[in-house]
């Protein structure tokens, strides 16, 4: 009986990186990914990507959702909505935030998380 191999379910670093690569699937703007495991946080890294409008935060979600799940990851909680202007996916180890582009520079989540260092995507 041949053992059966299971795909490899991304986590952590891999996770954040297959999250930024789709987003630019979509036209993302910007993707950076900070490692917030040394400075603490609500997750491990963030995944932070700028739209230009609506109907481009929901396409850049939708593919990361879709594109995550079939390597074997489900979201755990999405909130938000395109109509916000942002929107977070929340794996557990890694919170992918999907703003437009007014509001990230609005909230600079990368100067809030300034100590945290970047990780090249």
């Amino acid at each position: 009986m041949r053992k059966r191999v299971l795909p490899m379910i991304p986590e952590g670093l891999e996770l954040a990186k297959v999250a930024a690569s789709l987003a630019l699937n979509k036209k993302a703007i910007d993707p950076v990914i900070l490692d917030l495991r040394k400075v603490g946080g609500p997750s491990d890294f963030f995944v932070i990507v700028s739209a230009e409008n609506e109907p481009q935060i929901k396409a850049i979600a939708g593919e990361i959702e879709r594109g995550v799940e079939s390597a074997g990851r489900r979201v755990f909680r999405s909130t938000g909505q395109a109509a916000s202007q942002w929107m977070i996916l929340d794996y557990g180890d890694v919170l992918v935030h999907i703003m437009h582009s007014t509001r990230r520079n609005f909230y600079r989540l990368e100067s809030l998380w300034g100590d945290a260092e970047r990780v090249s995507v």
